[in-house]
């Protein structure tokens, strides 16, 4: 049996894909507080928020693969 081959690097990497999200969520946030308050801009700003936890849990992943961890998912 042969061996899996690995996927290319822009397949498994989920960078470009927060930065993309989380820019859209800006996008929201700065439509929504122009044209209505409550929910909606909250909701926005939730968004916002929760992309840059994302980028913030990809950095640490990608240092503690730089570090040799033992857990640290390999990307």
């Amino acid at each position: 049996m042969r061996p899996t081959p690995e996927l290319p690097k822009r397949l498994t990497d989920l960078t470009p894909v927060v930065i993309v999200g989380t820019s859209l969520w800006a996008v929201a946030t700065v439509v929504l507080f122009l044209v209505t308050d409550g929910l909606w801009v909250q909701t926005s700003l939730s968004g916002l928020v929760l992309g840059f936890i994302g980028l913030a849990i990809i950095a640490w992943q990608r240092a503690a693969a730089r570090r040799g961890s033992k857990g640290a998912q390999r990307l």
